[in-house]
């Protein structure tokens, strides 16, 4: 037996609409408003969303129950495997003593707290979106600057807004190639376009991490560093996006920003330069050495992401394992897709989850090279896990919620509500994806929900279904800092501090940053689609 989604459960999409943000809003409150606890927020969200998928969206009890353990297995692996190892590598790198060789060498570049936020969280950032995303960015990046003596907020505030602009080119393109096998349209179309949006907002985001962490006297004092990085970063991903696709527009951009600004910290330094509080200690390691742990993992998660070795890879240990009870039970109907489907349900083990065994194989590597032992290795690997058992709960939780919301169709009632705004549909189209990564913790999930009812609805308007699919895209990355998954990750990647912020005080932080941007997006892809509708692939 199937089950049909209604969009509209209330007969009326505006109440139905209100109703289906209720878990959201539940989530968000708590976190945000009454500082209850990460873990518990999420239980209390969960909690929400199985009532109303069951009492008002009619969704049959069991197939609601099998939706949230999905969920919850999919938050543990990969999306856990992936935290849980990216932070195993920056352990290791703490245990060995090379953690404060590559602080001495990054301090080295600049002092200057701003220049090392372009250089950390927005350029390297990129580099491992481009090459892992998931978490794994925020995860790193945000522990690479509480060792350099940011303040845990600060990491956390800088890291998460730095991941936004190269999102939907991570993981070696996963969105967009996901995008078009879901929607049927031309990938190099969608790259294309993407590439026509992302880069104005890649020249934005340095001046906008550094004013967010400075305010904006602080950013005049660097603004030239902001400049050439923005800009180095925003040309190479037009260039790669629309003449050779979306694989390594991240990893290239990422490079190229990191070099051109480097090169030009050797002639220039800000006039107001400040200084680091907390000085790196000389050690007798040698350089190259500090740098081991993140060379493994950078190698090792780019073979791993490469077609030919992940196809490899899959077809030795590809595994599919079918949800009980909810795989192709739970369909899907128009106006979100052009004809009734059934959704799949499945529990993938791609090549041993790639990103996140390849981040474990790095640091097996990485500490034997640099002379740990076998039982002091595992002793390490033990005591993360001890670490992060309680984050890994609440990831779980977290995604639990977003299956739920998803196999109810309650997000989808929320992308239809913005679909019926008519002429202003490309204004709304990207806060259609900002809602879906907002609610999934992904872009190519959110391309997944969303990516049929932007091309449906397009058509509708007479309007490119490329243009609104890519749109979807290129909003959702402007969600990506205010999700539940990363919240939870920039929280543990700069816990263990006196100082350390909650969940909570991190999406306060960062709330209004994702909302603004969101809404600038919104109105270039409403610019690009009356006024300027030549920059579309195709028209």
């Amino acid at each position: 037996m199937t089950w049909s989604q209604n969009y509209d459960p209330l007969g009326n999409l505006v109440l139905s609409s209100l109703v289906a943000a209720l878990p959201v809003v539940v989530l968000l409150g708590l976190l945000a408003f009454w500082h209850v606890r990460a873990q518990l927020a999420a239980g209390a969200g969960l909690l929400a969303a199985l009532g109303i998928a069951v009492l008002v969206y009619g969704m049959p009890a069991k197939l609601a129950g099998m939706s949230a353990l999905n969920g919850a297995a999919f938050g543990l692996f990969p999306i856990g495997w992936i935290v849980l190892n990216a932070m195993f590598v920056y352990n290791l790198s703490v245990e060995t003593g090379q953690f404060a060789v590559l602080q001495r060498q990054i301090a080295g570049v600049s002092s200057d707290r701003r220049i090392q936020a372009l250089l950390i969280a927005f350029s390297f950032g990129a580099f491992i979106e481009g090459a892992a995303g998931f978490g794994a960015p925020v995860a790193i990046t945000g522990a690479l600057m509480i060792g350099l003596g940011f303040k845990p907020l600060e990491a956390a505030k800088l890291a998460l807004i730095g991941n936004t602009a190269p999102v939907a080119f991570g993981s070696l393109g996963t969105p967009l190639t996901t995008l078009a096998d879901v929607t049927g349209l031309d990938l190099m179309s969608l790259s294309a376009m993407v590439g026509r949006q992302l880069p104005l907002f890649s020249l934005i985001v340095p001046f906008w991490l550094v004013t967010a962490q400075v305010g904006w006297k602080g950013m005049l004092g660097v603004w030239p560093a902001c400049l050439l990085t923005g800009l180095s970063f925003g040309i190479m991903q037009f260039l790669m996006s629309n003449f050779h696709g979306p694989w390594l527009v991240d990893i290239v951009s990422a490079v190229v920003a990191m070099v051109v600004l480097v090169l030009f910290l050797k002639r220039w330094r800000p006039a107001d330069e400040t200084r680091s509080s907390s000085p790196v200690e000389e050690t007798g390691d040698p350089a190259w050495k500090a740098w081991l742990p993140w060379v493994f993992l950078t190698v090792l998660v780019f073979c791993w992401g490469m077609p030919q070795v992940k196809a490899g890879l899959n077809a030795a240990f590809n595994k599919e394992i079918e949800v009980p009870f909810l795989n192709r039970v739970v369909e899907r109907v128009p106006p979100v897709v052009l004809k009734a489907e059934l959704e799949k349900a499945v529990f993938k083990f791609n090549a041993l989850s790639a990103t996140g065994t390849a981040a474990c194989f790095a640091g097996l590597l990485a500490g034997l090279c640099l002379g740990l032992s076998p039982r002091r290795l595992l002793r390490l690997y033990g005591l993360t896990i001890w670490k992060l058992r309680v984050p890994l709960v609440t990831i779980a939780l977290m995604l639990a919620l977003g299956y739920v919301t998803r196999y109810s169709g309650t997000d989808t009632t929320l992308g239809l509500m913005l679909a019926s705004t008519g002429m202003l549909f490309p204004f709304f189209s990207p806060l259609i994806g900002w809602i879906g990564v907002a609610l999934t913790g992904s872009d190519t999930s959110s391309n997944v929900l969303f990516g049929n009812l932007q091309q449906v609805t397009a058509s509708q308007l007479h309007l490119s279904p490329v243009h609104m699919a890519a749109s979807n895209s290129s909003g959702g990355v402007m969600g990506k800092m205010i999700d539940a998954q990363s919240i939870v990750v920039a929280s543990v990647a700069t816990g263990g501090h006196p100082d350390s912020p909650g969940a909570g005080t991190i999406l306060r932080s960062v709330f209004w940053h994702s909302v603004a941007l969101a809404l600038l997006m919104g109105a270039l892809v409403m610019i690009q689609a009356y006024w300027f509708p030549r920059i579309i692939p195709g028209k």
